[in-house]
């Protein structure tokens, strides 16, 4: 049988360690840094990307980041996440490959302005028509 103390001591102990496992960000457990010349985003269903350092020149993206400034913060120590999701971001790193004309971005982030920063992408569809491009969102 344990004795009372010994039983306190270990409860004590499980509490401390409890405790502390609280305290840990469980939100992304890679411990993989990003390579040089890249930088590291998370999207709001937690996926992680890294992308070359010069898709900070892009109006698009430079948007995202701002949007994802307003919406949770500077993100300080932590990691910087995007309000869009991950299929979005997929298909705006896409959009960037494709090196669109600005009209096009243009049209992309009004309709994420319109859906309050979260447009998920299986409501919109890209379409083009005749030699005009045009973004349609359904909600």
């Amino acid at each position: 049988m344990i004795s009372p103390k010994k039983l306190i001591h270990i409860a004590r102990k499980w509490q401390r360690q409890a405790a502390l496992k609280r305290k840990r960000i469980s939100f992304p457990s890679v411990s993989q840094v990003a390579n040089k010349g890249h930088f590291v985003v998370y999207t709001a269903d937690k996926k992680r990307f890294a992308f070359p350092m010069l898709y900070l020149n892009n109006y698009v993206f430079r948007q995202l980041l701002a949007m994802s400034e307003e919406e949770f913060g500077s993100p300080g120590d932590g990691p910087i996440i995007l309000t869009c999701d991950s299929s979005l971001m997929e298909y705006v790193v896409h959009l960037i490959k494709r090196r669109i004309d600005r009209e096009m971005e243009e049209a992309l982030l009004m309709s994420l302005c319109n859906s309050s920063s979260k447009c998920l992408l299986s409501s919109c569809l890209c379409q083009e028509q005749s030699s005009h491009k045009l973004l349609v969102c359904s909600f």
